[in-house]
């Protein structure tokens, strides 16, 4: 019941926090609280949504991922690849997308558990190389799908959502369920809240650790189809930066940088704030260079919460 009850009242605070932007954004823009705006909201963030998961899970672990938007640009260049060249169908495309992604996170994982290389290094010279080949792949041109790509990103009639924002929240609960209530995802926040005592309880972290890059990789693959069937063609261009903004929506969730603590669901209302407080930014009017110190600087307050929860929550304990 404790458990619930602090991840009910985690949920509500986050949920309140994305109302109150949304409402203020309201007052300004009396466009902005409507459903066309609330579904367009939704129909953008499905890439976002599934590469903060998987970050969610490294961060929990230690370890960082600053390849994913690489591998999300080189996946989405194998789709069209796969599809223009070799006339493949969606879903066989679909297929070997996936695969690259896990391909790139395994080689992530192994290299950077396996030797004992900092993860931040080794997915940096993996954001490099996975771009590289992203451009190899296209010949550095954006190829042109069209139809066969975008039913995913496609809004429903009637609902307004799409197939991809569908998905992306059947991933996310997933996601929440393994690291909850699963032995893997108790595991994970162990790794990350004290590995040299999972060693001495007999545990080898390395599988688990791996496990979670692979993961990491294979969710920047589905970014990839949702990408590509959102702009209708394969751009080696797509996801440039998107690890940033992965990480600002896990910080923002309350995933600790330092691990041992997060929430999938948590990262989720991230997404949602960094996306609203970037839709809210337009339709006001704001100037890009605004935009982006605005966004920043609610990164940096996130982060200074989170260093704060971090430190008051052993003083609350002493007390009692």
């Amino acid at each position: 019941m404790k458990w619930n009850s602090h991840k009910t009242a985690e949920y509500t605070a986050m949920l309140a926090i994305w109302l109150g932007l949304a409402l203020l954004f309201g007052v300004f823009s009396h466009n902005f609280l409507s459903a066309r705006s609330f579904a367009a909201l939704a129909n953008r963030i499905p890439a976002l949504v599934v590469v903060a998961a998987g970050m969610t899970l490294v961060l929990i672990t230690g370890g960082i991922d600053l390849s994913v938007g690489s591998v999300l640009g080189l996946c989405g260049s194998v789709l069209g690849a796969a599809m223009l060249n070799h006339h493949l169908s969606f879903w066989a495309a679909s297929l070997i997308c996936l695969g690259v992604g896990a391909l790139a996170g395994a080689l992530n994982g192994l290299v950077s558990v396996g030797l004992g290389i900092p993860s931040f290094i080794v997915t940096l010279g993996m954001l490099e190389v996975a771009r590289g080949l992203a451009y190899l792949t296209t010949g550095s041109q954006t190829k042109y799908i069209g139809a066969a790509v975008e039913g995913m990103s496609a809004p429903f009639s009637k609902a307004g959502v799409s197939p991809a924002f569908i998905l992306c929240l059947l991933v996310m609960v997933a996601c929440e369920v393994a690291l909850a209530r699963t032995v893997f995802g108790r595991y994970l926040v162990a790794i990350g809240s004290n590995e040299t005592a999972v060693r001495m309880a007999g545990i080898n972290p390395k599988p688990a650790k791996i496990a979670v890059f692979v993961l990491s990789g294979i969710l920047s693959g589905l970014a990839g189809i949702f990408s590509t069937s959102r702009l209708g063609s394969s751009d080696p261009n797509a996801g440039v930066g998107l690890e940033l903004s992965a990480i600002a929506a896990v910080v923002i969730g309350g995933t600790s940088l330092l691990g041992g603590r997060g929430s999938v669901v948590n990262s989720f209302f991230g997404v949602l704030i960094i996306a609203t407080l970037e839709a809210g930014l337009a339709q006001i009017g704001a100037t890009e260079p605004f935009k982006r110190v605005v966004t920043g600087a609610v990164i940096v307050l996130a982060v200074i919460l989170d260093a704060w929860r971090r430190h008051l929550r052993p003083a609350i304990r002493n007390s009692i």
